[in-house]
């Protein structure tokens, strides 16, 4: 079976990372899968790139300064909608041509138009499309943080000034994205349990099919290994306990570094010796801009790429916290969890399914900095770690291998073909 794996970015983001490991587990299961991108970053020849075109920059510019003008030119949500008013057509690529299914991921940010999404709908090609984030059962957020319009229908878009209107931006995209999906037979995937059923309530996918299938992991790259050298290489202390945040911009209030600080600025209240003996380390671009907030010894490392680098920072730390306000099944926590690092993080999204409480770590209530401080302390001190490892270790091989997830998705597809056969 060719399969088509189509994605904005080949390795910016976290549905970039889940769509190339996805891409690796199905080869590695006897598939054929490519990937389509924009923003192609490495030279594997498994990756095709849309062609650098004028057209393909001015895509991405073009949506941005109509959102810009909706938002009368403020800044603040300007990159938490997506519109897809504009992007290229990959129906007259040859790897679209030759495909036997089309599996589409996050194809935002001027990668697909919705025009371009209804001519692959039409395209007589079996369509799956994996959801990352609610943005394809919303009219134009990635993000609802408790607004249920799109149960019904979108409109008065809290992200809009003064709260949008009855006929605002939202509402608009709202109706274009009824008329792209009308009569198609797409099939869709959520990424965890829990936005498959968020995107069951949305009026858009209502007579859609929506199944949960988690993203998947190389076991064999992510991977226990000895901490003690690893850190000496990555210039972190010996003689210290060890946090973990990662993000891909540490600055993104989304990804709760607010909440961390907080938590840490109770532990150090509480437990004064911690200032001496526990620190935090900080993976992701803008680091160094809220190291200097923390009241424990920071170790800044910057945005990193490189799997294996990313392994060795991982083996290095004793926890990992993921303070989220929002999270589908962050990859984050797949990667700690398969190198045995205990996690902590808020009981939001799909983050409860991954971590099982007081098992492969702590699930701290929503929003709740003292409960985060509880998990950090009870991992830290409390609990046993080694057995919270090897159960973490268990878990990912158990539910996010190469082969459980490959296998799962290889269903969906025949099933694809198949409702699309007897369409015909």
């Amino acid at each position: 079976m060719r399969i088509l794996i189509v994605n904005t970015s080949e390795k910016t983001g976290g549905a970039a990372v889940a769509a190339n490991r996805l891409m690796n587990a199905l080869n590695n299961n006897g598939e054929k899968a490519k990937m389509l991108v924009r923003d192609k970053q490495t030279e594997a020849v498994t990756v095709a790139s849309l062609p650098q075109t004028f057209r393909s920059r001015w895509s991405f510019l073009w949506e941005r300064l109509v959102i810009a003008l909706h938002l009368r030119f403020g800044r603040q949500h300007l990159f938490e909608i997506d519109i897809a008013n504009a992007g290229a057509d990959i129906t007259r690529t040859r790897e679209f041509q030759e495909a036997d299914v089309i599996h589409l991921h996050w194809v935002n940010q001027g990668m697909l138009s919705l025009r371009g999404l209804r001519k692959i709908l039409r395209s007589g090609k079996p369509v799956v499309w994996t959801m990352h984030d609610i943005w394809p059962a919303t009219a134009i957020c990635h993000l609802t943080l408790g607004c249920n319009s799109f149960q019904e229908q979108c409109c008065r878009c809290r992200l809009l000034p003064g709260g949008g209107s009855l006929t605002d931006l939202s509402a608009k995209v709202w109706r274009r994205k009824q008329q792209m999906l009308g009569g198609s037979a797409v099939s869709f995937v959520a990424c965890s349990r829990w936005l498959a059923g968020e995107a069951r309530k949305s009026a858009l996918l209502r007579d859609y099919r929506i199944v949960s299938i988690p993203n998947t992991i190389d076991t064999r790259v992510y991977r226990p290994a000895g901490g003690g050298g690893m850190r000496q290489e990555l210039g972190l202390p010996a003689d210290k306990r060890l946090i973990l945040f990662v993000s891909q911009r540490a600055t993104n209030p989304n990804k709760g570094m607010g909440y961390l600080i907080a938590a840490c600025e109770q532990l150090a209240g509480q437990y004064p010796e911690m200032c001496g003996n526990t620190g935090v380390v900080i993976l992701g671009g803008h680091a160094g801009e809220v190291a200097a907030r923390l009241p424990f010894p920071a170790y800044p490392l910057g945005y990193v790429s490189d799997d294996r680098r990313i392994v060795s920072v991982y083996n290095a730390v004793d926890v990992f916290v993921l303070p989220s306000l929002s999270e589908n099944l962050p990859n984050t926590i797949m990667e700690a969890m398969a190198c045995g690092v205990p996690c902590v993080g808020f009981k939001v999204g799909g983050i409860p399914e991954m971590i099982d409480h007081l098992q492969t770590g702590y699930v701290a209530a929503f929003r709740d900095a003292p409960d985060l401080a509880r998990g950090i302390r009870w991992v830290l001190d409390e609990a046993d770690r080694a057995a919270l490892s090897r159960n973490a270790v268990h878990k990912v091989n158990a539910n996010y291998s190469q082969t459980a997830v490959a296998m799962r998705y290889i269903e969906v597809y025949n099933q694809a073909i198949a409702q699309k056969h007897y369409r015909l």
